[in-house]
């Protein structure tokens, strides 16, 4: 047995085995094989690269066209079904190209661009996710292991209640209802350590949905849960990194691209044409040039109309963005808050609750074992101190979120060095 402790708790009993290094679970091993298990990272990751390959095909010339036909076939008379007999028949082979403008090419292309870039966003998006919910199922099993140990040392305590409360009783100096009163706290005990057993399971499987089969492995050292990567005094700052804000502003630039691409629109592509006509063997054969423009007769309410959508739809995500910023700027200080107030509580609970806790539970058992106290103010002295060492593991745990929220808010590969905020 050894004694092991975090900050703002009191020691606790845990069991513990030779294990290698190699073999336990950190934190940062778990995000590491979080991100290497992860399919959605990889999609966003084929997501850009498929934009990147439509960028290079869009900044190219479309295609040629071939075109082969026959023009002024008899069907009728002497002549009918003749290639050859009539002067006006001929075997006509042709290409066409559209000649489409270099900017408008390169607005398509940079359009396509904007998407690998909003591709890449949302992956960024995916990773902050991705850690913030991998670091929460760690903390969340490793603070149900605690909640375990602390139910069995206390279950081990207050056997020793009811091997004290037997032998009272057997000496006539106690009722038989005080054994009885000790076994049910025992069994009560019991029951909480079957609940709280079931929450570790839960919560090794939930890291499992994360980190695969290495969630069964024994946990590592936990980081500090008293400081946070995020500067709370350059807040608004750093929250133009954020990824959900990023998002927007790649769906952003994707817009813009698009009303860029509206606007070379108003001015139509040309096509041209060169067509080889072959007749019968008593005529010449002949050469045709052509030249086709499309008529934008109505740009008032066509090109102008997807053009000034474009730019709506861009306004929009802007505005969007500007509001997002604000709501995460104030969910974010709102989270440093009450992530301050528990770190306080936890080290009020340490510094003074459960100590006085622990001494009233002392001073009850000796009155009993002196013959000057009730079994029960015992049992309702250690009741007293397990809800508070519960109540503090709770709170605990409730740090761990807060403290994932914060520290994987913006992904690690963007974060600036640990800053301290206590």
């Amino acid at each position: 047995m050894a004694l092991a402790c975090v900050a703002g708790t009191l020691p606790y009993l845990v069991v513990t085995q030779p294990v290698s290094a190699g073999e336990v679970l950190t934190l940062e091993r778990a995000l590491r094989a979080a991100q290497e298990r992860s399919h959605a990272l990889a999609a966003q990751d084929a997501a850009a690269q498929s934009a990147r390959e439509m960028a290079v095909a869009a900044g190219q010339l479309p295609d040629p066209t071939l075109r082969l036909g026959i023009q002024n076939l008899p069907v009728s008379g002497p002549d009918a079904g003749s290639l050859t007999r009539d002067f006006m028949t001929m075997r006509s082979i042709g290409v066409m190209q559209e000649i489409t403008r270099s900017e408008k090419r390169d607005a398509r292309a940079a359009r396509f661009s904007r998407e690998a870039d909003a591709a890449q966003a949302l992956r960024l998006m995916q990773l902050a996710n991705l850690q913030r919910e991998t670091a929460m199922a760690w903390l969340e099993r490793h603070v149900q292991e605690r909640i375990v140990q602390a139910l069995r040392m206390q279950s081990g305590e207050a056997a020793l209640q009811v091997e004290a409360a037997d032998a009272a009783y057997r000496a006539g100096r106690g009722s038989q209802a005080d054994a009885f009163a000790a076994r049910s706290a025992v069994a009560q005990i019991e029951d909480r350590i079957r609940q709280a057993e079931i929450q570790l399971a839960t919560a090794t499987t939930n890291l499992a949905r994360w980190v695969g089969d290495e969630a069964t492995r024994p946990l590592g050292t936990p980081p500090s849960l008293n400081t946070v990567r995020l500067d709370a005094l350059s807040l608004e700052a750093r929250i133009s990194q954020h990824p959900e804000i990023l998002a927007l502003a790649a769906r952003e630039t994707v817009a813009q691209a698009e009303a860029d691409l509206a606007r070379a629109n108003k001015r139509a592509d040309w096509s041209v044409e060169i067509m080889y006509s072959q007749r019968g063997p008593a005529f010449g054969n002949m050469v045709s040039i052509g030249v086709a423009v499309p008529l934008q007769w109505d740009q008032k309410n066509r090109q102008e109309r997807e053009l000034a959508s474009r730019l709506s739809m861009a306004e929009q995500l802007r505005a969007e963005r500007e509001e997002l910023a604000r709501q995460i700027v104030s969910q974010t200080r709102r989270w440093l808050q009450a992530w301050r107030g528990n770190l306080d509580r936890v080290d009020h609970y340490a510094r003074s609750l459960i100590p006085l806790a622990a001494e009233r539970t002392r001073a009850a058992l000796a009155a009993y074992r002196g013959t000057a106290g009730a079994l029960a103010t015992v049992l309702e002295a250690r009741r007293n101190e397990i809800e508070l060492r519960l109540e503090n593991l709770r709170l605990e745990l409730e740090i761990a979120a807060l403290w994932a929220q914060l520290e994987y808010l913006i992904p690690e590969e963007h974060a600036a060095g640990a800053v301290g905020l206590r």
